[in-house]
């Protein structure tokens, strides 16, 4: 008996998520360590916590591009680009959590970002719907989740925006 969630497409066995990834073309980067006294996830039970994320290209790469403040330096639209590569990289970090399997994630709880940004930039909500729209094309359903988001005058690294992610999986 082959089991489909059904926020997917019926027809897809095992490796569910794997295979929605292949249909994104999008590939996880190994995932890149602390930068500080920190873990970059916990699993407390069935909950796990990702560490704050940044736009960190695969091989630890940081770009100019997605760096800065948002509404004088950074674009609303590089802003959100930059928004998707951290929530590809709380993915990377998530796969470590399910030991590889994406499919053990029953729901996306909670997503909360900060965005560098001058004082009265209006957008921030759109700066991270570059995360959300990411999470529900790769998970569905179970990717709707609660968010949070403040607009701040410093991120580490320069970065544009961080993200942190709560996630239940299945027991």
């Amino acid at each position: 008996m082959v089991m489909v969630h059904a926020n997917l497409r019926p027809g897809l066995a095992a490796q569910e998520i794997d295979t929605r990834l292949k249909e994104l073309n999008l590939q996880l980067p190994p995932p890149v360590g602390s930068a500080g006294s920190y873990v970059p996830w916990v699993r407390y039970g069935n909950i796990v916590v990702i560490s704050g994320q940044g736009p960190v290209l695969p091989g630890g790469k940081l770009s100019p591009d997605y760096q800065g403040t948002v509404g004088r330096d950074v674009s609303l639209e590089v802003a959100r680009d930059a928004a998707r590569i951290a929530a590809i990289n709380t993915l990377s970090h998530l796969k470590t959590a399910c030991d590889g399997d994406l499919d053990k994630v029953k729901k996306i709880i909670r997503l909360m970002g900060f965005v560098r940004s001058v004082p009265d930039f209006p957008y921030l909500p759109k700066v991270l719907d570059g995360a959300s729209d990411l999470l529900v094309d790769v998970f569905g359903e179970k990717g709707k989740h609660a968010r949070y988001v403040a607009g701040v005058s410093a991120l580490p690294f320069n970065f544009v925006v961080t993200l942190e992610l709560m996630v239940e999986l299945q027991a």
